[in-house]
């Protein structure tokens, strides 16, 4: 009853509109001006929409009126006059198609037709007039696009939309549904850039890529960024090695910095975020971790503009020097309320792993002692057979699932969006646990007759995770897990525990394998010393708008994200001494909260001059960037006095507890503005500028308060100029330039003391003091091409180059007297590359095809270190080329003048002769050689990147696939290395099936544990552990079926999809996932020691929405 009296009371106020709605008063500026700003202004003022087919109207004709106060019919009048044109108005639509004064030819009985418009991707169209040919008869679709008009059978509907091209129908029944293309020529895309601005596409200078909220909802990762790699040119995205949500390293166009980060910044909603999290662990620690925008919902995203280059994100300043990620979150929609619920659950398992043996069991041949840990023993026949395989036997089957609500519902006054979340994942390795929970409001109010705009909006997160391991040696179970001698029984590790009597309390089962390696049992580190953080995150924003004219906006904005971080160790009594330091335990507390406050005030400007063939836009304004960080934990050994396992602070020896206390707080001011200029909307210049005031500069060793950053582009649409092949539809080229910022450490232009745990007192200041400081700076040249072609293809092509300079580093040089080291700023990098987007799309009836290919290919190239720089004490010339910035083992990240800060050498070799030939010793021995000259591995960097997207969709059945593929750099392995020094790895046992190592062209027959023994020790000699980084996978993969409100008894549409990632990997030379990274810092990456590996996905997806 409520639905018929609400459709009552709807049909009732939309006919008074139609009948009051031609007396109405329109207000205009001038009493000569276009059709196009006639249509502007009454659509404005009245809350009508004009609806007119295509070419069906000349914009550009001048239309002159007695007053600048008419009725609304007075106007339109004016509008059609002296044309072949005539209007109705239906509703809130002013509906104008050509007249006639012909009756249509009655070829059939007159019916009833229904039916519902869409685009090509199933979207609902509104607005779009529906006429039949050659009469007044016409109406508009309503907010799902459907559509109800008489006509008889037989009859031509025409169906017209601006930018759709006009699609004819025969009426042959009652229902008659339709799909409109997009017109190329007509088509003008609304892009999100920097501070949350809107741009037209075609006026952009610089490459910008748009990715809907559904290419990373439907087959979801827990962190959402990594669901776009493969979708834009010119980002890598490194998955992390910590599992489910954990930071992802995120690269675009290239490693720029020597010593600081070259990973990207977020925003959301025009603001800059506080990414929090580590860059986790290397080498020793292996403990993971996760990153602030890994606490979104996916559900919640509407898009993502991909800022690559640093023209499109420069009026972010300093913080986006390395390219910027803008997401726009869901607000609201006008209309009726929608809901919508979704639920995913995913399968993990074990993907692309090492290789291991089981068929040789415990023991050694060449060692006296220790032989129990090692798998070097005889061949095991089916009566000591143990056939232990850490993939099968350990490793498990993760589950993550997914749960979702939203709710949009809104009037044209007030706009409400909702939505909760619940993610909880299980991972590989035992008792790894990710969950997440979010809760999202936001509404946007219309005030003052629509002049004023209020968004406000509220997210609240809670996180939580538990045993996130990366890679590393410590309380890593990877390792036993990985080592553990194959003539055991797996049962008696899996018995992790047993109990003490004389403690009377559980002991870890452990016989002191693995010692070299700080051996534990791998379901003991597992259970017995958990890693876990809990999060409690707030986010809140408020928006205000103003319009004062057509053209004029004044914008302020604020946001405030805070958070609370809880992470604590407690280690199990009879964990290895070396890691608790008390047969009692360890415990470790520590508590952060981050708080960051952004605001900003914008004014806007939007106007075009001489009649219409200028266009001026502008943005002028200011931000304050506020962040506070601070943390406060204790650790250390339980005191052997007091009781085992009870993990308080109290609890901790007095004598060795180790108090720890961090913190910053940041604050920036800026002004920035820019000014965009365009005549007859195909020839654009944009320029754009930034003053920073950071508080990096506010110490006593800075001579400079602020840094400028200013950027300028062009663009051309060619399509718009002259009159090219029919087969080109669209043609712009694009060109531009900027010069952006990174401040350099907050220390150094304010230096602190540190505290000396040891001598518990202060450290004197040991480094040498710096005052002229200079940003890290960023000058990038881009040009561009963007095409559409034959009506269903798009190319954009991009090349840039950039240089980055003014590099703040430790040169590793004498300092001066009284310090021990000095900083300095010099250095200079180049990166240039191309990017590629290809796309196609194409409908043959129910049928349609989507495809989208990506290519990225970047050169990295340090051109200078440090050239004939003075020693300001010394006045010494100083020249260094060539840097040592360390790594693991042997296999040091070495930059060179020339080289690639990616370039990865080796710092030994095996012993050879003065022929270059394997030393052997009378005995067979071979050996390693530490005093050589470094041996080039390679650069770790790729040398290209690509992905294929293939999207096909027919009825209601859709099918998506993506190939993603990584060519050239390389990696190293010191996981391999150390299961060959243990005997555990398929390559030793292949070797020992063969009867020994064939090296010197056959000449000497090695044995087997001697040569990997010496090969494998100590993480191995890298040039053996070496490996191609290239590698194709099968990344993605789709299969869905979308059930239509009519199937479900219009209650509401249905979509069940299957969905897989990681699903193949069809090449691969690399003993681990070369895209899989421990860490987002700089020298890390392409190294894995014991690294957790990726998962292979596998789940199904349910939405509902109605």
């Amino acid at each position: 009853m409520k639905r018929t009296t609400f459709l009552l009371g709807l049909f009732l106020s939309m006919t008074t509109i139609g009948m009051k709605g031609q007396h109405q008063v329109v207000k205009l500026d001038k009493t000569t001006t276009t059709v196009q700003q006639l249509i502007s202004t009454i659509e404005k003022q009245t809350n009508l929409s004009i609806d007119y087919g295509q070419n069906a109207l000349d914009l550009t004709k001048q239309v002159k009126v007695n007053s600048k106060t008419e009725k609304l019919s007075a106007l339109l009048d004016a509008m059609i006059k002296e044309t072949d044109l005539e209007y109705t108005i239906s509703g809130r639509h002013v509906i104008i198609t050509k007249s006639t004064s012909q009756k249509p030819k009655q070829t059939g009985r007159k019916q009833t037709i229904k039916g519902q418009v869409q685009d090509v991707n199933g979207n609902p169209l509104i607005g779009v007039t529906v006429k039949v040919r050659g009469t007044n008869n016409a109406v508009v679709t309503d907010l799902d696009g459907n559509y109800t008009i008489s006509a008889n059978r037989g009859d031509i509907l025409e169906c017209s939309y601006v930018g759709f091209t006009t699609k004819d129908a025969r009426v042959n029944g009652n229902q008659l549904n339709l799909t409109l293309h997009e017109n190329s020529k007509e088509l003008n895309e609304v892009i999100v850039t920097a501070l949350g601005i809107k741009r037209e596409q075609k006026a952009l200078s610089y490459n910008v890529q748009q990715v809907t909220g559904d290419a990373v909802s439907v087959n979801k990762d827990a962190n959402f960024i990594n669901s776009l790699n493969g979708k834009v040119a010119g980002v890598n995205i490194n998955a992390s090695s910590s599992g489910a949500g954990g930071a992802s390293k995120v690269v675009m166009r290239g490693a720029r910095s020597i010593m600081q980060s070259s990973n990207v910044l977020y925003v959301i909603d025009g603001i800059p975020m506080l990414n929090t999290g580590k860059e986790g662990s290397t080498e020793f620690a292996s403990s993971g971790t996760s990153e602030g925008i890994a606490d979104l919902n996916s559900e919640d995203i509407e898009s993502m503009s991909v800022l690559t280059g640093a023209a499109a994100a420069a009026l972010y300043g300093e913080k986006a020097s390395n390219g910027a990620i803008v997401i726009t979150t869901k607000k609201g929609n006008v209309g009726h309320t929608l809901f919508t619920i979704t639920q995913n659950t995913e399968l993990s398992t074990a993907f692309h792993t090492p290789k291991f043996q089981n068929k040789y069991g415990t023991g050694s041949s060449i060692r006296e002692s220790g032989s129990e840990s090692y798998s070097w023993g005889r061949l095991l026949n089916e009566s000591n057979f143990m056939g232990y395989n850490p993939i099968e036997d350990y490793f498990k089957t993760g589950v993550m699932t997914t749960e979702a609500f939203t709710m949009s519902t809104g009037t044209e006054k007030n706009q409400t969006f909702l939505s909760a979340s619940a993610l909880r994942s299980a991972g590989i390795v035992p008792n790894n646990k990710y969950n997440r929970y979010n809760f999202t409001v936001r509404n946007t109010t219309s005030l003052l007759k629509d002049r004023m705009i209020l968004d406000v909006g509220a997210s609240y997160i809670i996180q939580n995770d538990r045993n996130m391991i990366n890679q590393g040696v410590y309380n890593n179970p990877l390792v036993t897990a990985y080592l553990f001698p194959r003539g055991n029984d797996y049962q008696d590790m899996a018995m992790y525990e047993h109990y003490d009597t004389t403690r009377k309390i559980y002991v870890q089962n452990w016989d002191g394998l693995i010692s070299e390696l700080v051996g534990q049992n791998p379901y003991w580190i597992n259970y017995r010393t958990p890693r876990t953080n809990k999060k409690y995150r707030y986010m809140m924003n408020a928006g205000l708008t103003y319009k004062f004219t057509d053209w004029l906006s004044l914008v302020a904005r604020i946001r405030i994200d805070n958070s609370i971080n809880t992470y604590e160790e407690k280690f199990y009594a009879s964990t290895n001494m070396t890691l608790t330091g008390s047969s009692n335990g360890m415990y470790n507390i520590q508590k952060s909260d981050g708080k960051q406050t952004y605001g900003d005030i914008i004014a806007n400007i939007n106007k075009r001059f001489f009649e219409d063939k200028l266009s001026f836009v502008a943005n002028v304004g200011a931000s304050l960037s506020d962040l506070k960080w601070n943390q406060l934990g204790n650790r250390g050994p339980i005191d052997e006095n007091l009781i085992p396992n009870v993990f308080t602070v109290t609890q901790i020896n007095r004598a060795r507890l180790i108090p720890e206390q961090s913190g910053y707080h940041d604050q920036t001011k800026s002004l920035f503005a820019s000014v965009e200029l365009g005549w007859r909307s195909r020839l654009y210049l944009t320029m754009t500028g930034r003053n920073d005031w950071p508080s990096m500069l506010a110490g006593p060793h800075s001579n400079k308060s602020s840094f400028f950053y200013p950027s300028i582009g062009s663009s051309w649409i060619i399509s718009e100029s002259f009159n090219l092949p029919q087969q080109i539809d669209y043609l712009k080229v694009r060109a531009s330039f900027a010069s952006v910022g990174l401040s350099f450490p907050r220390w150094y232009a304010n230096p602190k003391y540190t505290w000396d745990e040891n001598k518990k007192q202060w450290s004197s200041q040991t480094t040498y003091p710096m005052y002229n400081l200079k940003p890290e700076r960023t000058d990038s040249w881009e040009f561009g091409l963007q095409t559409r072609l034959f009506k269903h293809f798009n190319i954009d092509l991009t090349y840039y180059l950039t240089k980055t300079y003014n590099q703040t580093f430790d040169p590793k040089i004498s300092a001066s007297s009284g310090y021990s080291k000095m900083y300095i700023q010099t250095g200079n990098v180049r990166n240039q590359g191309l990017e590629l987007a290809l796309g196609y799309n194409n409908t043959w009836g129910d049928f349609s095809w989507r495809s989208n290919y990506t290519f990225s290919m970047n050169r990295n190239k340090i051109k200078e270190l440090v050239t004939a720089y003075v020693h300001p004490q010394t006045k010494a010339l100083i020249t260094v080329d060539k840097l040592d910035e360390g790594g693991l083992g042997a296999a040091h990240f070495i930059l060179k003048k020339g080289g690639t800060l990616g370039d990865l050498y080796s710092l030994s070799d095996i012993q050879r002769d003065s022929n270059g030939k394997v030393y052997v010793d009378e005995d067979g021995k071979v050996y390693k050689n530490t005093n050589v000259e470094d041996i080039k591995l390679g650069s770790i960097f790729p040398k290209s990147n690509m992905a294929w997207r293939n999207e096909f969709s027919w009825k209601g059945l859709n099918l998506g696939v993506m190939v993603a593929a990584r060519f050239g750099g390389i990696v190293y392995s010191a996981t391999q290395a150390n299961l060959d020094y243990y005997g555990v790895s398929k390559t030793t046992a292949n070797i020992r099936d063969k009867g020994g190592v064939s090296i010197n062209d056959g000449e000497n027959i090695i044995n087997p544990e001697t040569w990997f023994t010496t090969i494998g020790a100590s993480d191995g000699i890298p040039i053996f552990y070496t490996y191609s980084a290239t590698n194709v996978r099968l990344q993605e993969a789709s299969i869905g079926y979308t059930f239509k409100k009519n199937v479900l008894f219009g209650f509401g549409e249905l979509t069940f999809s299957l969905v897989g990632r990681n699903l193949l990997m069809l090449y691969c030379k690399a003993p681990f996932d070369p895209e899989t990274t421990a860490t987002t810092g700089n020298y890390y990456q392409g190294i894995d020691k014991f690294m957790t590996p990726s998962s292979r996905n596998l789940g199904f997806n349910i939405k509902l929405k109605f």
